[in-house]
């Protein structure tokens, strides 16, 4: 009896040792797998990780793309650091050379794979949403174009009137994928209200312009220089034509009506477009437009709400980007006749001639 229970003692012992370094040898090999690098291809890898996946699941995934060489030992991996419940959904990029410790620890960190796209300053919202449906995002250009004149939505994400014209901030979005049409402009018009917020809180005193007037005047700035510097002097003239009951009288807002009026942008005015009666032309209509006519930028805003103090109520193009300003209308039919009638006749002769007058 004792000699039988001395070798059921001694084969315990072995099997103890011998599980004893399985164990052994299985986590070392759970180590080194952990720290073997993979190099992935050079435009990277891209995973969807859907919502409910389990380890198990996810090792067999990310196997399948070639990011991981062995299912099992992710499997056991992720188990043995307790990393489950911090791994997250969504999409992934992987790039370079990653191991898989790595690998799990970006899926904890939920650093997912985002898109981007540009919005420039100055663009009209038939501009914009192609750009916005064009991005990687793959967005639907009817769902967008619908919401940009939904009331509902509108008033949802604070636009204060019957179109998101002008409120669809130029800036560089970055979004993850599965963004909705609603979340992107909803997050557009957030920026261009919070830019808002921030050139209101710089008001000059005495002006007095609602949110919608200031985005109307800041789109016509935009609109009438590219140049940074002259935007406060821009509004200034502005402020001081609405002040004293003149017109207006600014160009982008004529090709604005007449685009409405006949659904083609022409950039090419006819004296018939400046005679034309339209809310938005601001040659034959007081004051300010409607709404908008682009989406202004910061400076745009700024100088709205803190024009530049002058006299001015002119201004002419130097056909350079830059302008003369004029407080009196001798001054500026001298800028347009230097400007505009003579700058033009010596380019027509130096065509005919070939060269400089």
């Amino acid at each position: 009896m004792k000699k039988v229970l001395l070798a059921l003692l001694v084969l315990g012992v072995l099997a103890a040792a011998a599980a004893g370094g399985w164990y052994l040898r299985r986590e070392q090999k759970i180590t080194s797998f952990a720290a073997s690098p993979v190099t992935l291809p050079q435009e990277g890898v891209t995973v969807s990780v859907p919502t409910g996946t389990g380890p198990r699941a996810l090792a067999r995934l990310l196997a399948d793309a070639g990011i991981v060489t062995d299912p099992e030992l992710l499997y056991l991996y992720i188990r043995r650091e307790q990393a489950g419940p911090r791994l997250k959904a969504g999409e992934y990029l992987f790039e370079g050379t990653l191991t898989p410790a790595q690998v799990v620890e970006q899926l904890a960190s939920g650093k997912v794979k985002v898109y981007r796209f540009t919005i420039p300053e100055g663009l009209r919202v038939e501009e914009i949403l192609p750009i916005v449906a064009g991005s990687e995002l793959k967005l639907d250009l009817k769902r967008l174009e619908q919401l940009a004149m939904d009331p509902a939505f509108l008033r949802k994400a604070g636009v204060p009137t019957a179109s998101i014209e002008g409120f669809l901030y130029p800036d560089t979005y970055t979004f993850t994928r599965g963004a909705s049409e609603e979340k992107v402009l909803a997050k557009m018009v957030e920026r261009s209200l919070e830019e808002y917020r921030k050139a209101d809180a710089q008001r000059k005193d005495g002006v007095r312009l609602s949110l919608l007037e200031t985005f109307t005047l800041a789109s016509i700035v935009e609109k009438e220089t590219g140049q940074p510097q002259e935007r406060p002097r821009i509004s200034c003239v502005f402020h001081n034509r609405l002040r004293q009951g003149i017109k207006l009288q600014t160009d982008p807002t004529v090709i604005y009506a007449m685009k409405l009026l006949r659904g083609v942008y022409s950039k090419n005015i006819k004296k018939k477009d400046l005679e034309t009666p339209h809310p938005y032309n601001t040659y034959t209509t007081p004051g300010l437009p409607p709404g908008p006519i682009a989406s202004p930028g910061a400076a745009a805003l700024q100088a709205a709400l803190h024009p530049l103090d002058c006299d001015d109520l002119f201004f002419v193009s130097r056909n350079d980007g830059t302008h003369i300003f004029c407080p009196t209308l001798d001054c500026h039919e001298a800028a347009v006749r230097q400007w505009q009638v003579e700058f033009f006749r010596k380019q027509r002769q130096q065509q005919r001639t070939g060269g400089p007058n």
